[in-house]
């Protein structure tokens, strides 16, 4: 049977998939090709905004018109916070939550045995143990993602991810070593440590992410080690010093902050303050010089004043993010703000987004700017179109290159010359293979 998987959301998402299709692959499926129909299409959820289950239900019916007759399966966070929604998502053959991931294999076998359907959405459990899975290699990617943590503690009053994936749980650090050497081995030259809330990793085990850093870095074979999106509250000096002594972690944070105004922070449950929030950032511009700082940043919160925005606006632009992720606050229901006074109409919300993306564009074409000159090793991923290829700094800009020849996969100088659009243009210094 030939085996498709639509992955929705964020990078532990897309390690988990990978981490699916390796145990159905072993079972002896076979992954269809580009244009190949399906036997079995994978829907793996993510239900973050009400936007995200449009999109799971956009897939399920995506997956049935374009592999008829094929079985599909609903997996992933939209299923485990909203288990009832999901099981009445008939197009859906297979619905298993996140705590019956490691079930697929056997549940495939049953239904393609009693042709019965199977929803089977069990919740996390307290004091569950981190989700024993591996993976070998990330088909058409030159980098690789590693989940080193699941689960969130935090409860921030607009968030449904900690009903979605329970309690904060790591990943056993001689686990973390063997699969960064085996990625390594496999001729990945960088890894992305990622998790739900990612400085979290360790808590229950007396660990530290700086432990999960270290134990990456030391990998032979690889030679950059980059972090996925991180809490910024528990960056302290100390943690920031200490990260700094690993020469092959990436200068590149992506501090989530979500409001730059305090009074919205506190209502959202944000655990800092845009005053701590700056000296975080500050901490990490002079420790790992030359990075990027990148954000999400949310609009239209429940409560939030046209004041409130301008604070959060301007402090935008005080802190000149490289790159910046805006979206619309989002109700979702089973959250604290789903019920909150002053909701803000569609309407304004559209205007501050408009508003807030251009300006963190301005921010973003400042820091572009800032890297026309310099000198960066690029590892290159892929042909953008015929005779130019796409790929990123340590600091993560997206670089564009000329040449004739294949660069997928190398670690190269290149010399940046000039800003297009939402990358840099530049010359390889030199050719030869790294």
């Amino acid at each position: 049977m030939k085996i498709a998987f639509y992955t929705l959301g964020c990078k532990v998402n897309q390690y988990e998939s990978e981490a699916m299709l390796e145990a159905l692959l072993a079972g002896g499926f076979q992954e269809a090709g580009p244009g190949e129909e399906a036997d079995l299409v994978v829907v793996n959820s993510c239900t973050v905004t009400a936007q995200s289950d449009h999109k799971v239900r956009q897939a399920l019916r995506r997956a049935k018109r374009e592999n008829p007759g094929c079985v599909a399966v609903l997996t992933g966070c939209m299923p485990q916070a909203f288990p009832d929604e999901a099981a009445a998502l008939m197009e859906a053959d297979i619905v298993l939550g996140n705590a019956r991931r490691a079930d697929l294999l056997p549940r495939v076998l049953e239904y393609l045995s009693s042709k019965q359907r199977i929803v089977d959405i069990a919740p996390h459990e307290t004091g569950e143990k981190f989700e024993k899975m591996a993976v070998s290699a990330f088909h058409g990617r030159t980098r690789a993602f590693l989940k080193i943590e699941d689960g969130c503690d935090r409860f921030c009053s607009y968030c449904i991810i900690p009903y979605a994936r329970g309690r904060v749980r790591s990943k056993p650090l001689e686990d973390l070593r063997q699969e960064v050497a085996a990625l390594g081995e496999q001729g990945y030259r960088e890894v992305v440590l990622t998790g739900i809330n990612l400085p979290a990793y360790g808590k229950e085990l007396g660990l530290h992410l700086c432990d999960a850093v270290e134990a990456a870095c030391q990998a032979p074979e690889i030679r950059r080690v980059r972090l996925g999106s991180l809490e910024p509250e528990q960056l302290t000096p100390e943690v920031i010093a200490r990260m700094a002594k690993e020469e092959k972690l990436c200068p590149q944070f992506h501090l989530s902050l979500q409001s730059g105004c305090d009074e919205t922070l506190r209502r959202m449950n944000r655990h800092y303050t845009t005053a701590e929030y700056r000296k975080i950032v500050q901490d990490l511009r002079e420790a790992f010089p030359n990075c990027a700082i990148t954000t999400d940043i949310m609009v239209g919160f429940a409560g939030e004043t046209e004041e409130e925005f301008e604070a959060s606006l301007a402090f935008a632009r005080e802190i000149a993010f490289a790159k910046v992720h805006v979206f619309a606050y989002s109700r979702r229901p089973g959250t604290r703000a789903y019920d909150a006074p002053g909701q803000v109409s569609n309407k304004v919300k559209e205007d501050r987004s408009h508003r807030m993306i251009q300006l963190t564009k301005a921010t973003q074409q400042a820091f572009l700017q800032a890297q026309t000159g310099r000198v960066e090793e690029v590892l290159f991923e892929q042909a953008k179109e015929q005779g130019v290829w796409e790929g990123y700094t340590r600091n993560y800009t997206h670089v564009l290159v000329p040449s004739g020849k294949d660069l997928s996969g190398q670690l190269l100088p290149v010399e940046l010359l000039e800003v297009q659009g939402e990358s840099c243009v530049g010359r390889l210094v030199k050719e030869e293979r790294q």
